[in-house]
């Protein structure tokens, strides 16, 4: 597909890099089957090659409309098109440039930029999301039942072993999942702390940055980018092992960290280095390690585990049949799952400003994972486990949790 740059766009780098990006796109349609848009409103707009389409008229001068930003918004930037394109189309990073040219036009409304900034600045601060939650927390037996829903109950973790061990890691915490579900990354330590390896927490390091950069706030992004790479760098020099992340959305973006940061004369290299260290949790676990923790005890388990993989590890990280074997090496039963490449429509902050097309995604990625009756639902995600469990019929857990529940003496 053959864009041609307008005079306003010749000279920028986004522009020319997403003209790159458009040129090998061949008109196919794969996408368009793997799309969960697609799928649900039949739109061509609502599909990859249709979003592609009007960022294209944006590169060649056409003007920005509403209808744009439509259907930019609706996309899930899930890239489960990327995993089937045959051309290799990168169409996540694609799409951030459009909503990037969009943010920077007149378009939304006041209400709608104050809503997008609020939700980043809330959201990616850890002290200012647990106190809203908590309040929350308080009020929830006062609220109607829909609203009560979607506050989550509190949850108490189980202790953290001190780092003891001459291995380390870092281990990133995040800025919603202290909060919604602090046992995640608890569970993380206890079962790497049976390994003979201290998972650190770093007090200085923030947000990921992949709120703010999917809400088109992209300079709050690479700041936090920059703080968490000043933050890891020190740890990385003193020898720890590895930056690993209990939550795959958080991985997507830590290990982009040297893309994003490549023009940055200061921050270049150790960005790069920062990525290059981060770890999924589900890369550094072996089937050993797992094996080697839980023994004989996995013969007396055998739970039936519907297993949801976000789509930040299978698409965003290409990171497949990693967990599972995790699992079954645990002793647990992984029931057959249909259309495992769908989004369950959490997305991030996408559960918040597209709830109905949130809701319908939901709704259909539950009737698959219920349907072989599971005892319960695993995931990799802090955003996809609250959204599933605000209408499951079974428990919603990390993985992590339930390897550290097979393992625990």
């Amino acid at each position: 597909m053959h864009t041609e740059l307008s005079a306003a766009h010749a000279h920028s780098s986004a522009a020319q890099h997403a003209q790159e990006i458009i040129g090998k796109c061949v008109h196919c349609g794969f996408c368009l089957a793997t799309c969960p848009t697609y799928q649900l409103l039949g739109n061509e707009l609502d599909s990859p090659r249709g979003r592609i389409y009007l960022i294209k008229q944006m590169l060649e001068g056409a003007p920005a409309s509403q209808v744009t930003m439509t259907h930019l918004d609706r996309c899930l930037t899930c890239r489960a098109c990327e995993t089937t394109c045959p051309s290799g189309v990168q169409y996540g990073k694609l799409v951030d440039i459009g909503r990037q040219m969009l943010a920077a036009r007149p378009i939304r409304s006041p209400g709608e930029r104050l809503v997008r900034s609020a939700l980043g600045a809330a959201l990616s601060r850890r002290a200012v999301f647990a106190v809203a939650l908590r309040v929350g927390q308080w009020l929830r037996p006062l609220l109607p039942q829909a609203q009560a829903m979607r506050i989550p109950a509190r949850v108490r973790a189980a202790p953290t072993p001190a780092a003891r061990h001459a291995r380390r890691m870092i281990m990133l915490q995040g800025c919603v999942q202290p909060a919604l579900a602090p046992n995640i990354n608890a569970a993380a330590a206890r079962v790497f702390d049976r390994l003979g390896v201290s998972l650190l927490s770093v007090n200085e390091e923030t947000c990921c940055g992949a709120l703010s950069h999917h809400l088109d706030a992209t300079e709050r992004a690479l700041a936090q980018a920059r703080r968490n790479v000043d933050a890891w760098i020190k740890l990385l020099d003193g020898g720890a092992e590895a930056i690993v992340t209990t939550a795959s959305g958080c991985a997507v973006m830590v290990k982009d960290y040297g893309e994003l940061l490549q023009h940055d004369p200061r921050y270049a290299a150790p960005a790069r280095r920062v990525s290059t260290a981060t770890r999924d949790l589900c890369e550094v676990l072996s089937v050993a390690d797992v094996a080697t923790i839980v023994g004989s005890r996995s013969r007396e388990l055998r739970s039936r585990v519907a297993w949801q993989s976000p789509c930040t590890l299978q698409h965003g990280q290409k990171l497949t049949a990693r967990v599972e074997p995790l699992l079954e090496a645990a002793g647990f039963s992984l029931t057959p799952i249909r259309d495992p490449h769908l989004c369950c429509g959490s997305a991030g902050t996408y559960s918040i400003l597209q709830r109905e097309l949130s809701v319908r995604l939901r709704s259909a990625k539950l009737s698959t994972l219920q349907a072989a009756t599971p005892a319960v639902i695993a995931t990799a995600n802090i955003g996809c486990l609250q959204h599933l469990a605000a209408a499951a019929d079974v428990p919603v857990k990390h993985w992590i949790e339930l390897i550290d529940e097979a393992s625990a003496t």
